[in-house]
């Protein structure tokens, strides 16, 4: 029982370390991203055309 508990507190203190270096890099990420926005040309959306569309509705 004591092997299985050390080994599970091992395990979780593991993944908390990921996790901490995980959300650190999301952090840095979107930093980097909010810094280029300006830059950035924006997308052109285009309408869908459904009325010349080959599918029909389905009932």
């Amino acid at each position: 029982m004591i092997t299985f508990f050390g080994i599970l507190f091992i395990l979780i203190g593991i993944n908390a370390v990921l996790m901490i270096f995980s959300i650190n890099g999301v952090d840095q990420k979107i930093k980097k991203s909010t810094d280029g926005d300006s830059e950035t040309s924006t997308s052109k959306i285009y309408p869908i055309d459904l009325i010349s569309s080959k599918y029909k509705k389905a009932v």
